[in-house]
């Protein structure tokens, strides 16, 4: 209970503050996001961390699969695969690329 009243007096707070903050604020900073999105350096930072994660789980997907063996049911392994082959052609679901 006691958290609960916290997040309650947090929720609280949260609004009150912002709604001091305005429109004209939030629109400050919506746009100082949008241009750290938009940043060269950050979209490739993001881009290169999705690629290493992309590497580590199939380096994880091996390592599993060699000790699993045979023994996952033929429904998961082939969904698995299918996964697999559709990430390696360089595009995901993410609209990122390996560029």
């Amino acid at each position: 209970m006691r958290y609960r009243l916290t997040f309650i007096a947090g929720l609280a707070l949260g609004y009150v503050i912002g709604t001091r903050a305005g429109r004209e604020r939030y629109e400050q900073l919506k746009k100082s996001a949008r241009q750290f999105a938009q940043n060269p350096a950050v979209r490739n930072t993001a881009e290169s961390a999705a690629q290493s994660g992309r590497d580590l789980a199939g380096k994880a997907y091996h390592a599993v699969s060699e000790k699993v063996g045979e023994k996952v049911p033929a429904p998961v392994a082939d969904r698995l695969r299918s996964l697999r082959d559709r990430g390696q052609n360089g595009e995901d679901d993410w609209g990122t690329s390996n560029t």
